[in-house]
């Protein structure tokens, strides 16, 4: 995890944040962000937007389009504390107060590991108690009593991703009939078990190739899923169209691409259902309200993503209370009740199957005090007219 902070010349200081490659993202942020946007005024956010963006433009969440994204957020909360207005104001208003949310099943360690293949990042412990929620183990060992938890809750949507052991055996390239249903299983529990009491999601990580990922699209269409994610790998638009000609579930995409201009392309094929984009990865706030009004005029929802951290999901909250299409909101209870609030004074209030910004201008949160004196905290800073220490 990267944290970025910004402060203006009154001496207010505004937090962004971002996920992966927290190193080099770094390094960018301090070599080649910094240089070009220290000393332009806070205030004027398109413009350092616009000259964050690199001279040959990058695309894809990309380490330049983290740090723009960082910085991006940063600046919209240092904006909301000068005028003492929340972030979903300053973004055009409120359009609603609360919004849904689905829980992405994940444990308290997903992605804490190496980032590299497939399930070893998982980070699977099986539950202690009743209340643990090391949601991916109970998705493929309990599902019935996870999707309980959930609905005990208020949460009536979850997402999955069984399907990911079949793919990181065969490189993405063949499910068998046995390991098929096999991943099916736990989708068929829950239904029996709930109907459509809970709506489940199913998530393919796009590490499918095209046949495969039709196979297994179609199976899942029998079970009625929510939606199918990222079903092939998200360089090829004229996949997910293809895939799209026979596939009845809703299908959607987009978290690990990068701004409007980026998404135009699967836009175009008329093929999903909900562009699903991370605050943190897309460009900032500046860019995703681009990519929601863009996908407002293909009559396309959009769904902010969230298996990262503390600051982008409040600053997602933020954007879809002020977005006309936005369709839900993702969480990651583990991280939510887990580790977000080792990290952050404030967190979005979560009740009921609904998330509202938490109260106060800006993002309405900061770091936690003792942040920076802690060991795991590494820091580096810029500043006008100085050399990067």
């Amino acid at each position: 995890m990267l944290w970025l902070e910004v402060e203006t010349r009154d001496g207010l200081v505004g937090l962004g944040e971002t996920f992966y490659a927290a190193e080099s993202v770094e390094a960018y942020i301090h070599t080649n962000l910094a240089p070009n946007v220290l000393g332009m005024s806070a205030i004027d956010i398109e413009a350092v937007h616009y000259r964050a963006r690199p001279y040959i433009g990058f695309v894809g969440a990309s380490v330049e389009l983290r740090a723009r994204s960082a910085l991006d957020i940063a600046l919209w909360d240092a904006f909301g504390k000068a005028t003492n207005q929340p972030v979903s104001v300053l973004l055009g208003g409120r359009i609603r107060d609360k919004i849904p949310v689905y829980n992405t099943c994940a444990g308290y360690r997903y992605v804490r590991g190496p980032k590299v293949g497939a399930t070893e990042n998982f980070g699977i412990q099986a539950p202690t108690a009743a209340d643990d929620y090391e949601d991916l183990h109970r998705f493929l060992n309990d599902p019935v009593g996870l999707a309980g938890s959930l609905l005990d809750m208020g949460i009536s949507s979850m997402k999955i991703w069984p399907f990911d052991f079949s793919a990181e055996a065969s490189q993405g390239q063949f499910i068998s009939p046995t390991d098929l249903k096999k991943a099916l299983w736990p989708f068929e529990e829950i239904k029996k078990e709930y109907g459509d009491r809970m709506q489940v999601s199913a998530e393919l990580h796009g590490v499918w190739n095209l046949s495969e990922s039709l196979i297994i699209c179609q199976a899942l269409d029998d079970i009625d899923v929510r939606w199918i994610e990222d079903p092939v790998f998200l360089t090829n638009p004229v996949g997910i169209q293809e895939l799209k000609r026979t596939v009845r579930s809703r299908i959607a995409m987009g978290e690990t691409r990068g701004g409007a201009e980026d998404f135009k392309i699967f836009l175009d094929t008329g093929a999903l259902s909900l562009l699903i984009l991370d605050i943190g990865w897309c460009g900032g706030l500046t860019e995703a309200r681009r990519c929601a009004a863009l996908a407002n005029a293909y009559l396309t929802p959009v769904a902010a993503h969230d298996c990262n951290g503390p600051v982008v999901l409040t600053a997602s909250v933020h954007f879809c209370q002020a977005t006309t299409n936005s369709y839900v909101q993702e969480i990651v209870r583990a991280f939510y009740y887990g580790w977000y609030a080792d990290i952050v004074t404030e967190l979005p209030p979560l009740e009921n199957g609904t998330i509202t910004p938490p109260t106060g201008p800006g993002l309405g949160l900061e770091l936690q005090p003792d942040f920076r004196k802690r060991k795991s905290t590494l820091s580096r800073s810029s500043r006008l007219g100085d050399t990067a220490a």
